[in-house]
């Protein structure tokens, strides 16, 4: 009689988990039924402003419903990748990442950070890649990569580097030059991007790391010499630019990157839908080409890389801000 009755509840709790399971395969065939709100933790018209809109534009065909664009700004990210985390894990609030806020911030902010990159989001996939660079003002005496560095290590201290702020991605790959080639440069953060290529253009700082677009201009016109790029080939538009795996540091040779968040706990037919239409999305011509115009290539990689890349950053952002005891002012 035991037998009977435990062999009942096992065939009623097996049908439990069937019905389960039907019910959540029922919820993914009708996703998505209504808007879905995208919140990118940064002020409109920039790039991971930019990237988002073009994508997720695309994506909306795809999946019959609208993907809107919330703009959520501050603290580098870290306002509007906490109010992502918080949102009900059904596919209706997802979140742009990049490597700010899922590596540098958390880096950076051990201790007051308002979300955990890894525990508290579920990668969908990362939309595209745009190339960093080291540049240099035209009269700075080398002409490329090997007289460049052997000039900054002739010459400890002697020349400054700009970035687009303290601990931010740009910072942080400055120091991890830096610790790579053995030689002693000195930060000078800016606000923003703009400002450290005027002053590198302008000859108060000699060097500068930045994402490659809004210093391309500047490389075209001759008035920054570009040194290396962080890509994984050479980019036909500059193609005299050796990459850094190209001059022996592949360490360096990181790309920035803009993908797609759901919170944790959202389930998988619906991450794998949503990153099947980014899929599509990437291969739409039209967004390849205007990807291309921001200086950035489509990936559309699977969850489980995305997540890899994540956590590939993460460990580098730490290790990064570790060794160089680095701090937020």
């Amino acid at each position: 009689m035991v037998k009977v009755h435990t062999l009942a509840k096992a065939i009623a709790l097996s049908c439990g988990i069937v019905a389960a399971a039907g019910a959540s395969v029922a919820q993914a065939a009708g996703f998505p039924d209504r808007p879905i709100r995208v919140i990118v933790p940064f002020a409109p018209g920039g790039s991971t402003d930019i990237i988002a809109r073009l994508v997720t534009t695309r994506m909306s065909q795809e999946l019959g419903q609208p993907m809107v664009v919330e703009n959520k700004g501050g603290a580098g990210g870290a306002i509007g990748a906490a109010e992502a985390a918080k949102a009900a894990p059904d596919g209706y609030t997802l979140s742009i990442a990049t490597v700010s806020t899922m590596a540098v911030n958390p880096a950076c902010r051990p201790n007051d950070l308002p979300y955990d990159p890894i525990k508290d989001f579920q990668p969908v996939t990362n939309f595209a890649n745009t190339a960093n660079v080291v540049a240099v003002n035209p009269k700075f005496p080398a002409k490329d990569f090997k007289e460049f560095l052997e000039v900054l290590k002739k010459n400890p201290n002697k020349y400054s580097y700009g970035s687009s702020g303290t601990c931010g991605v740009l910072h942080l790959m400055g120091e991890s030059f830096r610790m790579a080639t053995g030689t002693d440069i000195v930060h000078v953060p800016y606000k923003g991007s703009g400002p450290a290529i005027a002053d590198a253009v302008g000859g108060q700082i000699e060097l500068i790391f930045d994402n490659l677009p809004s210093s391309m201009p500047q490389i075209q016109a001759g008035k920054l010499r570009a040194m290396a790029i962080a890509w994984p080939e050479r980019i036909g538009s500059i193609k005299d630019v050796p990459t850094f795996a190209d001059v022996g540091l592949p360490v360096l040779n990181q790309p920035v990157w803009y993908g797609l968040l759901a919170p944790k706990g959202t389930p998988m037919d619906v991450v794998n839908k949503l990153r099947d239409a980014a899929v599509v999305a990437l291969k739409d011509p039209k967004v390849v080409k205007m990807l291309d115009e921001q200086g950035s290539a489509p990936s559309g990689n699977t969850p489980e890389e995305f997540a890899k890349e994540i956590q590939s950053q993460y460990d580098w952002a730490r290790d990064v801000v570790k060794k160089q005891n680095i701090k937020l002012e």
